[in-house]
């Protein structure tokens, strides 16, 4: 068998090098036949043997985005954050060490541990002040802003959004180069964009990509008041890059480099950046009021699936499904009902619960927006005036009191007279309790909260970072009764 084998080879063999010596006569021939065909009309030797050349190289055309201006706007806009947080240490040997010191009564030393921790920011103004994620900055004690020339200043912190993973920070500097916002509303699938960072502390790295989807909910940022719905890119983002530029072939920032999505850690080909649009009502909120304002629908929501719509009847499946309308909200107060399909706000189509919430967390408490609702087959328009979580128009300034809905109460920065009466530094005063977990807890109105979840609190950024980054289901709430009893519960 393996002679035949190689016999049938060898005859394959034999049979292509006849063909190959046959095609190179031919060819011969031919080249022979057209060199003296040139010679009859006067072309030269030298003429002959210029070969033909096939540009293979990808030529520019007027269509062709151009990376180099808007990368070249962007890099010294684009700034080096690194943080510094210093925690004291709960070990054993620090417990038994203070409790020794104690006991024989030498001084006793506490132990700090120093988290240095690096990401990126995007200057807005000439005077310095600073977008990035909130995530960046969270708990920091430093903040260290390092220019694309070198420069290094510190910055303080303006305001924090946990909801939507922003922070505004701000540089004594003028005269600074700045981007400008673009309209993330206009960014269409497949349009090419620029990442602008400082992944792996590499500074002012730029990568490009297209963007892959919108309005995609990574559940990152934890549920309630949250809003995720970020800009997909294919750009190249990894550890560093957080608080970023996303930018457009014109250099506007179209959005704030956020996440990742990776099994390792590194860039695995999907990054997501928060819009444009987002964070610049977020930006404003916290320049003029110092915390974010939310303005809410009063609605439960669920994505309206072919699922859903065959168990409700519904012929059509775009739109997002109103599951129920909260008593005395805004949906309520205008005629909307449990079962409607909100189709559009303000003109602008909407078919995902991520959608709807990024685009109604564009606006105040306050505003009115225009909904259209699919009911019955029937399109209505309703004119709503957004409340907030306390059900009324009412913004709230860092300071203030504020309500919060997971708890059912509303909550006030403590002062600091309370505070040296209470010998405490920091806490959130109860001064309403409303329908919630604490109506029958026996806590009464002027508790003072000082901690929950082991993180101290002092406004409401603080406590929504505390309930996001709770480590278990159960809620720890530590704080002071008014005549200076301290106490502790959990739920």
């Amino acid at each position: 068998m393996r002679k035949v084998s190689l016999m049938l080879m060898l005859a394959g063999l034999l049979m292509a090098t006849s063909c190959d010596a046959m095609l190179n006569k031919a060819k011969e021939n031919e080249n022979q036949n057209e060199q003296e065909q040139l010679q009859e009309e006067g072309v030269s030797q030298v003429e002959q043997v210029q070969p033909r050349v096939q540009r293979t190289a990808f030529l520019p055309t007027e269509n062709t985005p151009d990376f180099v201006n808007a990368a070249e706007n962007s890099v010294d806009a684009v700034v080096h954050i690194m943080t510094k947080v210093v925690r004291q240490s709960n070990t054993y040997e620090d417990f038994f060490g203070a409790l020794l010191g104690q006991i024989y009564g030498y001084p006793g030393q506490t132990r700090n541990n120093t988290m240095v921790a690096y990401g990126s920011g995007v200057v807005l103004t000439p005077d310095g002040y600073i977008v990035t994620n909130n995530h960046v900055v969270e708990g920091a004690d430093e903040v260290e802003v390092t220019f694309n020339n070198k420069i290094k200043k510190t910055a303080t912190i303006i305001g924090t959004d946990p909801t939507t993973d922003l922070a505004l920070i701000k540089v004594e500097a003028s005269d600074l180069h700045f981007l400008t916002f673009g309209d993330s509303d206009n960014v269409r699938i497949g349009e090419w964009v620029l990442a602008v960072g400082n992944p792996f502390n590499l500074t002012s790295t730029v990568t490009a990509g297209i963007v892959s989807a919108k309005a995609r909910n990574l559940s990152i940022l934890g549920e309630g008041t949250s809003v995720e719905s970020f800009i997909q890119t294919d750009a190249a983002v990894n550890p560093g890059n957080s608080g970023g530029a996303l930018v457009n072939t014109k250099g506007e920032l179209i959005g704030i480099n956020a996440a990742i999505a990776s099994h390792t850690g590194s860039y695995e080909g999907y990054s997501f950046a928060i819009p444009s649009n987002i964070v610049r009502k977020v930006v404003d909120d916290l320049l003029l009021y110092g915390t974010a304002q939310r303005g809410y629908l009063g609605v439960q929501i669920a994505e309206l699936t072919q699922e859903l719509a065959d168990k409700e009847g519904l012929e059509n499946i775009e739109g997002v499904y109103v599951a129920e309308v909260t008593e005395g909200g805004a949906a309520k107060l205008a005629g909307m009902k449990a079962g409607d399909v909100i189709t559009a706000i303000n003109g602008k189509k909407v078919n995902s619960t991520t959608q709807l919430k990024e685009n109604i967390g564009q606006y105040r408490p306050g505003d009115k927006v225009d909904v259209e609702v699919n009911r019955n087959g029937h399109h209505h328009h309703y004119e709503l005036t957004l409340l907030n979580e306390a059900g009324n128009v009412d913004l709230v300034k860092n300071g203030e009191a504020f309500y919060n809905s997971e708890f059912g109460l509303m909550l006030q920065p403590i002062n600091q007279n309370d505070m040296g009466r209470l010998n405490i530094k920091n806490g959130l005063k109860i001064v309403e309790i409303r329908e919630g977990r604490f109506m029958n807890s026996g806590v009464p109105v002027d508790f003072v909260i000082t901690k929950v979840n082991g993180y101290a609190v002092n406004n409401k950024t603080d406590l929504e970072n505390a309930l996001k980054n709770a480590r278990s289901r159960r809620t720890t709430i530590e704080g002071v009764f008014p005549n200076g009893m301290t106490g502790s519960f959990y739920y």
